[in-house]
């Protein structure tokens, strides 16, 4: 590697150059931050100010580039120079527009400025410029496990942007539900009728396909690899086994009806004429568009009656707590196939809350032209007698309990179940809520692991340390409630699409099932350029491990999230990089502090804080540490600044990947070196997180909450280290939290260790 040489960019540009010193910010690059090249422009984003930092890589020799300007989070295009490690000191956003325009302010706001000097140049000379995966390979071919419409629709959208395709199906032919139904709810404009499946269109595009091998009766009983290099073996029916190599997965295997047989009260079993969704899809599938006979007797159906949300949208703990979105279209087009047949049937469709998404009312008001009728209800049993029904419920409207006697035929809107796989993180739940004294889910557990109890099936057959399948986040569904992240699960390069990833009808699915195929692509292309998929797209480090100073505590591979460390036979960690994300809870984790990243590490933001000017205590000029989440919380703050709200002189804040990679030595060094406190701003953890890397904010409260014994070992209050969650919204709260935490910093009084 060549020598180091760092170049130092001031700009003035946006107000800075009004507001600020910047020869005085220039001499504390050149003196304090030891750069051997620094330059002031008027606007150092402009084509003139770009060219000149090209010049001076090209002409100067310059490695490291720090710019003293915006956020890192604006002019990325401008200043994403690839072939030199660059900081970013945020003047702007961070300084100018955060702080009061007045004289009174001019000194605190110029000494917050020359701290974020330091700690830009601090940084750059620890950053090494990433060289990318030297071992990156890719296939570009796509894996689709599940052969239904979302399946079938990943498969085609893959083909057409040229990638190959492997589709696994475990039945012996393609289509999935939609192949059972007689017709489908409207997926377009005018939503009045009933229309055909896609699924014979699908197939036959398919079979034409040469970019698509599909396997039927088939299963993928083992999947190793990573992104880019999964290495995939299908098991058929007929007990022979084939090989594919594939660089992307994408889990579409759909749902299962709710099983109608744990409904006795709504007649299900009881009565032949009590059916679900898919029993009266069978059946008009069979009248093949004539007449719908009474399951009993094969007599004439004269008065249908619709039950929705069967086992749903239940509180109880006994059924399923969710709506599953399509049932309501569904029992709309149901009842259309009577009326089509006969206006003179009675259609009654009982429901609490009508919904249905994507085609507005109209679907629904081409119902009623027809003459379905809709009852607001809550239908509390079901009775038979003889060949007829009696539907017992309460009118919501009139409040009154009230009955429909003579129903013919009962069809009950059952739930959607995903097609998941094992949950692997059951008895973790379980243990968790034990402790927590719900001992339910660990009975249920046990139970389910009880000799001859029927065990869930794997559907990926994962080799990962961490289990078969990936982990499920809400009600068995794969989605991992990244908010800014569809499609994605746990495990890199897989995704997820379709009613296994949440509730959803066809048009939805299909649409869902485009988005992944997208995402596989880009997850195929940048494991064969060694980068992170997401949501770091395009860094191209990836962590290093100092093995000669590793205890083998196994920290790091437990807490990864996402399976990206595994174990060799001494029990040292083994990096997979194309699974890795590049947050850096690994990193937070590491109780020796072994591992880093070549630009972020614990020495990169180490030196940063320990570059600030930490005035002493008779100054009365406190410093408080800010460790804010990329993802959530510096955002929060640069929009705070946009918007100029205020907040305290006295915080310098280093961004930093994840909260989770947060090491508890960057704290304790910032207490000794005398800051008078540390606030951590992270994403929102717990059953509704959203933390783009999953579980990051979440053990990194665990891990502060053990701080206190430290800070009593140091003589400091517990009060001088604060986490926060914070949302990408909150642009009031976050400059409030932080002038409150100022003052509570105030009120304590200064840290007793400046100086020492």
């Amino acid at each position: 590697m060549a020598d180091m040489k760092v170049a130092a960019y001031i700009c003035q540009g946006c107000g800075l150059g009004d507001r600020l010193d910047t020869a005085a910010l220039a001499g504390v690059a050149k003196k304090e931050g030891k750069a051997a090249l620094v330059r002031e422009h008027e606007f150092l984003c402009n084509a003139e100010g770009v060219k000149m930092i090209r010049d001076d890589i090209a002409n100067e020799a310059v490695t490291h580039v720090m710019i003293g300007a915006c956020s890192r989070r604006a002019k990325t295009e401008a200043f994403g120079f690839t072939d030199v490690a660059v900081s970013r000191a945020n003047l702007r956003e961070g300084v100018i527009w955060c702080q009061p325009e007045t004289d009174e302010a001019r000194e605190t706001t110029q000494e917050m400025a020359e701290d974020y000097i330091r700690m830009g140049c601090a940084e750059v000379k620890k950053m090494t410029l990433p060289e990318g995966n030297p071992a990156a390979v890719t296939e570009r071919t796509v894996l689709v496990v599940g052969g239904g419409v979302s399946g079938m629709t990943a498969a085609l959208e893959a083909s057409k942007a040229g990638y190959k395709v492997v589709l696994v199906e475990k039945s012996g032919a393609l289509g999935g539900w939609a192949a059972k139904l007689h017709k489908r709810s409207p997926g377009k404009s005018p939503y009045a009728e009933p229309q055909d499946t896609p699924v014979a269109d699908m197939d036959a595009a398919i079979t034409a396909d040469a970019n698509i091998k599909v396997y039927l009766n088939a299963i993928t009983s083992k999947t190793s690899g990573s992104p880019g290099q999964f290495e995939i073996e299908i098991s058929t029916e007929s007990g022979s086994t084939a090989t594919e190599k594939v660089g992307a997965i994408i889990q579409a295997t759909g749902f299962s009806l709710y099983d109608a047989n744990n409904l006795p009260e709504l007649g299900y079993g009881k009565s032949a004429n009590v059916v679900d969704q898919a029993g009266l899809e069978a059946l008009a599938k069979a009248a093949n568009g004539g007449v719908i006979k009474r399951p009993s007797d094969g007599g004439e159906v004269k008065t249908v009656v619709f039950v929705q949300c069967a086992g749903q949208r239940d509180d109880t703990g006994k059924h399923l707590p969710y709506c599953s979105g399509s049932c309501c279209s569904t029992s709309v087009k149901q009842a259309m196939y009577f009326k089509d047949s006969n206006p003179d049937i009675d259609t009654v469709v009982i429901y609490t809350d009508l919904r249905m998404p994507g085609n507005g009312e109209d679907f629904y008001r081409s119902g009623q032209n027809k003459g379905v009728t809709f009852t607001k209800g809550k239908v509390s049993s079901v009775e038979a007698a003889g060949n007829q029904c009696k539907v017992n419920f309460h009118d919501l409207i009139l409040n009154d309990q009230t009955a429909i006697d003579n129903a013919d035929l009962v069809v009950l809107a059952t739930g959607q179940v995903p097609n998941s796989g094992v949950d692997i993180d059951t008895k973790l739940k379980a243990d968790i809520a034990a402790a927590a004294g719900d001992n339910s889910l660990l009975e249920a557990y046990n139970a389910s692991q009880a000799e001859g109890a029927v065990q869930p099936i794997s559907v990926l057959n994962l080799t990962y340390r961490q289990g078969p399948d990936v982990p499920q986040l809400k009600y068995g569904f794969t989605d991992s409630h990244f908010i800014c992240f569809p499609y994605e699960t746990r495990r890199t390069g897989i995704y997820s699409a379709g009613p296994v990833r949440r509730p959803m009808d066809m048009v939805q699915a299909m649409e869902d099932a485009t988005g992944a195929a997208m995402k596989a692509i880009q997850a195929v292309e940048n494991a064969g350029l060694g980068r992170a998929a997401h949501p770091r797209s395009g860094d191209l480090s990836f962590p290093k491990v100092r093995l000669e100073g590793c205890t083998q505590c196994k920290r790091c591979t437990v807490e990864c999230p996402f399976g990206a460390i595994d174990e060799d036979e001494k029990r040292f960690p083994v990096f997979n990089e194309s699974r890795c994300r590049r947050c850096g809870t690994c990193m937070g984790a590491c109780p020796v502090r072994v591992i880093s990243f070549e630009n972020y590490s614990i020495d990169t933001v180490g030196s940063q804080l320990k570059a600030v000017d930490v005035p002493d205590e008779f100054s009365e000029k406190p410093r408080i540490l800010i460790l804010a989440c990329e993802n959530d919380a510096y955002p929060a703050l640069d929009m705070a600044a946009m918007n100029r709200n205020v907040y305290s002189a006295y915080v310098r804040i280093i961004p930093v990947r994840c909260l989770g990679s947060v090491n508890t030595i960057w704290i304790n060094d910032a207490l000794s070196s005398g800051y008078d406190g540390v606030m951590m701003m992270g994403c929102k953890h717990g059953d509704d997180y959203q933390c783009h890397f999953v579980k990051g904010s979440e053990l990194a409260s665990y891990r502060m909450s053990k701080i206190g014994d430290t800070l009593k070992q140091m003589g400091l209050e517990e009060d001088r280290v604060a986490t926060f969650e914070v949302a990408i919204t909150d642009i009031e709260r976050v400059p409030q939290l932080i002038n409150d935490y100022a003052a509570k910093i105030q009120e304590i009084g200064m840290s007793p260790l400046k100086g020492f």
